[in-house]
Order: C-alpha cells, then structure tokens, then sequence
C-alpha cells in the first residue's frame, strides 16, 4: 500500500522484504536514498538495527519508523533522532505528507 501510494506522488521507490534485504540494497545503491521508511518490527533484522547500519553507510539517512504502536513507547526504546513516526494505520495522504516533510527538513 505505502509503495503504491508514494509511486503514485511521482517517488521511486525500492521495497525490501525484510530489515537484511533492505541493508544489502543500501549497499549495493552507486547514489544513497533520500529517505529509509521501516517498520519497527521486521523479520530478520528490526528497523532499529537496521537504521543503525544504514547510518553506518549513510550517516544523514532521513529515516521514517511506521509502527502499529504508539510512538510515545517507541521514543523511550528507540534513536528517533533525526527520524520520523508514521503510526498504522495510516493513509495514503498521511503517508504522503510525512515523506514530504522528511525530505524538506
């Protein structure tokens, strides 16, 4: 749903199917990503950890989390420096808006 939404705004977008995949697309990228949006909660390897390696390639990453819990909870638990929250649900609009203010900030 998020891919298709923020495809249809006109962004490229490259899709991961869990935390492990997403580090060895970032690696193997010749330009770094504008924006990383992760789930929290991942197969694998978790977005935290993934974030943490992803600013080991690309320390400016602009990462966005999306997870299905509150994002007060997850800000005593997480590095959300310089990282946004979605919160799921979410629609196409809010997915849209947060992107967009990632990548203007």
């Amino acid at each position: 749903v998020a891919e298709r939404a923020l495809v249809r705004k006109g962004y490229k977008v490259v899709v991961a199917n869990d935390g492990e995949d997403a580090l060895e697309k970032l690696e193997a990228m010749d330009q770094p990503p504008d924006l990383l949006i992760t789930d929290v909660v991942m197969p694998v390897m978790d977005g935290p950890a993934l974030v943490e390696k992803a600013r080991g390639l690309h320390p400016d990453l602009r990462i966005i989390f999306m997870s299905g819990y509150a994002e007060e909870q997850l800000r005593s638990s997480l590095d959300m420096e310089h990282a946004g929250f979605l919160a799921k649900p979410f629609s196409v609009g809010e997915i849209a808006a947060r992107v967009s203010q990632a990548l203007s900030d």
